[in-house]
């Protein structure tokens, strides 16, 4: 027997209901019919999915992996038949940009330049930290396009299914509070930081193991490392508690000073993904067009990235 979506909704019947005669009641279906059924089930699956007793259903250990995967398929299996009458009620073009971003500078100008040039496609927008679950909702096709960050030149959250594209490369800055000793200087060497502690937002990729790299060529292990939210960075930055890690194009703050790392020891790569068999992936090179002019947009709102990137073209915004 092939396993097909109605005899897992049949599983999360009798799982949701406790018991087959009110699954049975709830299907509009006769229990003896259910039960013969969800038997036909269990032995094409290889085993029993429910302890049945006179208390009711309880899943066995197979039965809540086959539920696990039944609340994954089920859900995308119903939005992928909204979105194809969706897209067949659009006349073939693609009839939403659902963008998906982790903490960047790209995605709210990206927002308003494809607002701006397609005004009645309605655009929407889902922000993590883990570009993984990004790149995962892509390949499920619960997003169209995701912007995410890279450490490096490590390669991308996940391969495969989903085409990536470099926007930009930045240098990673140090911001540290305007009456810091060191806040003032055109740029600083990541030794002279060796006795700070530091703050950076958190991510699902090896940035971490990056930056305990570059502190150990630099010739130190960096104290506390504070891994939180952006606003409790900045606020650790300013009352002198840490030296935060961010992104060079972090528009500028009061009371707060980016200060470029000498050497550019740590780098950070914008990336825009989307599926190469998903309807909107024929507009994929117009949406990157207009990511790196959302990036560039960010590189010239900060004076301090605009001076540096004029005496190191290797990075910013890419061709």
């Amino acid at each position: 027997m092939d396993l097909e979506l109605r005899h897992l909704r049949i599983v999360r019947a009798v799982a949701e209901a406790g018991s087959v005669t009110k699954a049975a009641t709830h299907l509009g279906l006769a229990q003896p019919a259910l039960t013969a059924q969800l038997k036909r089930i269990e032995r094409g699956l290889g085993g029993a999915l429910f302890r049945r007793d006179h208390t009711g259903a309880r899943p066995t250990p197979l039965g809540e992996l086959v539920l696990a995967r039944a609340k994954v398929l089920l859900p995308a299996a119903r939005e992928l038949q909204e979105e194809a009458v969706r897209f067949a009620n659009a006349g073939g073009t693609a009839p939403s940009y659902r963008l998906g971003a982790t903490n960047g500078p790209v995605l709210g100008g990206l927002v308003d330049r494809l607002a701006t040039e397609w005004p009645s496609t309605p655009v929407s927008t889902c922000t993590s930290w883990s570009a993984r679950e990004l790149a995962t909702m892509v390949t499920l096709g619960r997003l169209d396009f995701a912007v995410v960050g890279t450490c490096g030149e490590s390669p991308p959250p996940l391969e495969g299914p989903v085409m990536w594209r470099t926007i930009g490369l930045d240098p990673v800055f140090v911001l540290l509070g305007e009456d810091h000793p060191l806040a003032g200087r055109a740029e600083v060497e990541l030794s002279e930081l060796a006795d700070e502690r530091w703050a950076v937002a958190p991510g699902d990729g090896c940035f971490g193991d990056c930056f305990a790299a570059a502190c150990a060529r630099a010739g130190f292990t960096p104290l506390t490392i504070y891994e939180t939210d952006v606003a409790t960075c900045l606020h650790l930055a300013s009352v002198g508690r840490a030296a935060v890690l961010c992104q060079a194009t972090f528009q500028p703050t009061p009371g707060l000073t980016a200060v470029p790392l000498a050497g550019a020891p740590l780098r950070w790569r914008h990336i825009l993904g989307w599926h190469p068999e998903a309807a909107p992936a024929r507009v994929a090179d117009s949406v990157a067009e207009h990511a790196k002019a959302a990036h560039a947009d960010a590189v010239r709102r900060n004076a301090c990235y605009a001076s540096w990137l004029s005496r190191n073209p290797r990075f910013g915004t890419i061709p």
